[in-house]
């Protein structure tokens, strides 16, 4: 206790006066003992009860030890005795809730920049066919891509709700990253975005898995200087719903992983064969061997025979669909090809028997050379659409759309009747 006293005697002596000499002129020199102040107790000694003494260092200890782990909002002050049995039930909590059905995920840090990175990429078709990556938004259309076959790379979603949605077990190799709703909504293109995107490896149909279905039937769709994605979108879907066999897209048309011919086809990428990028060539041999190809036409009343040339017609183009085509030289200015010989008939005629293709041509560049030169090669012929005057023309995704379901319906009723006359023919050699 005299040592503490003198100690604190010490502290609250802040200032003495010290007299210097200096021949005859004396000089105060104050100082502060400061340092003092800055120091902490070590111990307090009592010398005549020790259990105090214990009590005191337990407190102290205790009190430190509070000072540590600060007091959540949800913590009563009772509970502090067991913090360590609480912090493990915190630690269990988060791992627990970042696995879904034993799939883990990780959220996204501030500042995380791979959703806009991505959704970047995949926008551009040149780093589409670079990189081989394409984005998918929405629960039913990446449902579509895994159910085919489609390798997804990585899922950013907004919710564990959304993620349940989708099938967990063909996600095992894919990175699952949980974002903001917000940052889904700035980097989406709907209005209303369903809270999940999915970039996928660009995906091969050679590869992909098709169900096979007792409603398709032996119909192809050529698809020939599409340049718009809603109309190749939209007819896409057609092709799907009309049962076809495939669809094929010769060069010039528009990338089919276009982010609105997506949206339009609604996932007929993923129920039957798209070959795109195609020179003629490659479409023949993607036909069958006895097949009959016809062209989609708006003109009606026009004859065409050997004798026309490209340029006498608004809905054929002298495009040629590739560079390294060799034209003979020609004294005009402007090098003209003349046309194969096609009649023409109306949709409603009885043109689908056996297995045929179908040839739709953009609105504005129109079906090319090429087309009606395999046309006249596999007998075809120029199929229009009758409709009042004063209309210039349909819609190409709508003329597709009337002209694949006759096409399936001509040929459903060929299968039904060659059915019949099998079973005429059994049943008179039968009796």
């Amino acid at each position: 206790m005299a040592t503490y006293l003198g100690r604190m005697k010490c502290l609250f002596s802040l200032e003495r006066a010290v007299f210097l000499s200096r021949g005859n002129i004396f000089s105060v020199e104050t100082k502060r003992y400061v340092r003092g102040l800055r120091r902490k107790p070590v111990r307090v000694i009592f010398p005549e009860n020790e259990k105090h003494k214990g009590d005191v260092k337990q407190a102290f200890s205790a009190e430190k030890k509070e000072a540590k782990v600060p007091l959540r909002a949800e913590q009563h002050p009772g509970d502090r005795g067991d913090l360590k049995t609480r912090n493990s039930q915190i630690s269990s909590a988060k791992v627990k809730s970042n696995e879904t059905d034993e799939v883990p995920f990780e959220r996204a840090l501030p500042g995380d920049k791979r959703l806009a990175k991505l959704v970047s990429v995949a926008r551009s078709r040149t780093f589409r066919e670079q990189q081989g990556k394409i984005l998918l938004e929405g629960r039913r259309l990446i449902c579509d891509a895994l159910n085919a076959g489609a390798v997804p790379q990585t899922i950013f979603f907004s919710t564990l709700e959304r993620l349940r949605e989708l099938p967990l077990d063909k996600l095992r190799r894919a990175a699952l990253v949980k974002v903001k709703f917000e940052d889904i909504k700035l980097w989406s293109d709907l209005v209303a975005p369903q809270g999940v995107i999915g970039i996928f490896s660009r995906p091969d149909a050679s590869r992909l898995r098709f169900e096979p279905s007792k409603h398709s039937v032996p119909l192809s769709l050529i698809c020939n200087n599409i340049r718009d994605p809603g109309n190749l979108g939209t007819m896409l879907r057609c092709a799907a719903a009309a049962g076809c066999h495939q669809v094929l897209l010769t060069k010039g048309c528009v990338d089919i992983w276009e982010p609105k011919v997506l949206r339009a086809a609604m996932g007929a990428h993923f129920h039957l064969p798209i070959h795109p990028s195609l020179t003629w060539e490659e479409v023949e041999d993607h036909l069958p061997e006895h097949v009959g190809v016809y062209v989609a036409d708006t003109q009606k009343n026009l004859e065409v025979n050997s004798s026309h040339k490209p340029s006498d017609f608004g809905w054929i183009s002298t495009t040629r669909a590739h560079r390294d085509s060799h034209f003979e030289e020609s004294d005009s200015d402007e090098e003209e090809l003349s046309l194969p010989k096609v009649d023409a008939a109306a949709y409603h005629d009885d043109w689908a028997r056996s297995p045929v293709a179908l040839v739709v041509g953009g609105e504005t560049y129109g079906i090319s050379v090429e087309a009606l030169q395999l046309a006249e090669k596999k007998a075809g012929c120029r199929l229009f659409v009758p409709m009042v005057p004063h209309v210039d023309s349909l819609n190409s995704a709508m003329a597709a759309s009337i002209l694949l379901f006759e096409g399936r319906k001509q040929l459903l009723n060929s299968t039904q009747n060659s059915g019949k006359k099998r079973r005429t023919n059994a049943g008179q050699r039968v009796s």
